[in-house]
């Protein structure tokens, strides 16, 4: 699986947030986050990003926050329909992976393995899924996990 470093930037985003058990309900989150998107005049041009807060075997499944975002513009006015947020920049390792439920889970199974066999550490930061432009046009999402420098 190849893999690659980079810096992200911090980023200012619009977010929505469910909490519950992870699974299919997440879906439910991004969809009503992307038709936000669209309404705005914003899907094309940003990234969207899904982030798993917590992780599922340190947080009781109903307490399990996860986050449905898109990056900003700077300039962009938001008004109450949404909330804003900051996401934190840093050192990451991107692992691009076809976008099925199927290819994205295996993914996650390879991925720490490789991590720590490559003398990296992970940094106390959410994984990041990361989608450009609208999902149908790009068979591909990148997982973004952060390190330490």
């Amino acid at each position: 699986m190849k893999f690659r470093e980079e810096v992200i930037p911090n980023h200012r985003i619009a977010y929505m947030r469910r909490v519950g058990p992870y699974g299919p309900a997440n879906s439910e989150v991004m969809e009503r986050l992307k038709k936000w998107a669209k309404e705005k005049g914003l899907f094309k041009s940003a990234a969207i990003l899904a982030i798993s807060q917590d992780d599922p075997k340190t947080t009781k499944p109903e307490h399990c926050r996860f986050d449905a975002c898109i990056v900003l513009p700077d300039n962009y006015q938001l008004d109450d329909s949404i909330h804003e947020g900051e996401l934190s920049g840093g050192k990451y390792l991107i692992f691009e992976v076809e976008h099925t439920d199927k290819a994205i889970q295996e993914a996650y199974t390879k991925i720490f393995p490789i991590l720590f066999s490559n003398g990296y550490q992970l940094e106390n930061k959410p994984i990041i899924e990361r989608y450009i432009a609208e999902v149908t046009d790009n068979p591909f999402s990148e997982i973004c996990v952060p390190i330490k420098p």
